[in-house]
């Protein structure tokens, strides 16, 4: 497990599935925002990509987001987009909606990064959000992540176009030391 100051990132345990289909992809608004596509639901049993593992994809590597203290599912993270010739990857998170506004994020943000950056050797890590994120924006912009640009209207979530932020971060600009940024494994 890699571990940050509030959070540990593990592997996916078949028992956080039906709480991430639950908590995060059931939720018909929260699903919208964070998915490229449209919602749609997720049949129980099914081998989602979303919830299910496919530890044969090298191009994405999902984890489970664990409170420290006592082991607590609290959300889902991501290093997906993994090119290996450019050396970068994209980071996505999402928290339960009772875990939210505690921190985590911060620490999701600043461990993916110890992971892209140390354990995988990425010389670039990108996050793209909505616009109205504030929560991601402000766990990418305190790991040092720095806004690249804004791509105008181009995401449709529940019926309107929104603006989404491009944020990144260079390996040789990463502060390990920054709010958040003492994962290790």
């Amino acid at each position: 497990m890699l571990r940050g100051e509030k959070v540990g990132l593990r592997a996916r345990h078949d028992d956080d599935i039906p709480i991430l289909r639950a908590e995060l992809y059931d939720d018909v608004v929260n699903s919208s925002r964070a998915e490229s596509g449209p919602w749609r639901p997720i049949t129980p049993g099914s081998k989602d990509p979303r919830l299910v593992v496919d530890d044969t994809d090298q191009g994405s590597v999902p984890f489970s987001v664990v409170e420290l203290g006592g082991g607590t599912l609290v959300g889902a993270a991501a290093l997906w987009g993994i090119d290996t010739h450019h050396r970068s990857a994209h980071i996505g998170v999402g928290l339960l909606p009772s875990s939210r506004g505690k921190g985590y994020g911060v620490d999701v943000v600043a461990t993916l990064c110890h992971y892209g950056f140390i354990v995988r050797g990425l010389h670039r890590l990108q996050i793209e959000t909505l616009s109205d994120n504030t929560a991601m924006l402000r766990s990418a912009e305190r790991n040092g992540f720095v806004r690249e640009g804004v791509l105008r209207a181009s995401a449709w979530v529940m019926g309107e176009f929104l603006d989404e932020v491009l944020l990144g971060l260079l390996v040789q600009d990463w502060k390990p030391d920054s709010p958040g940024g003492t994962a290790r494994a």
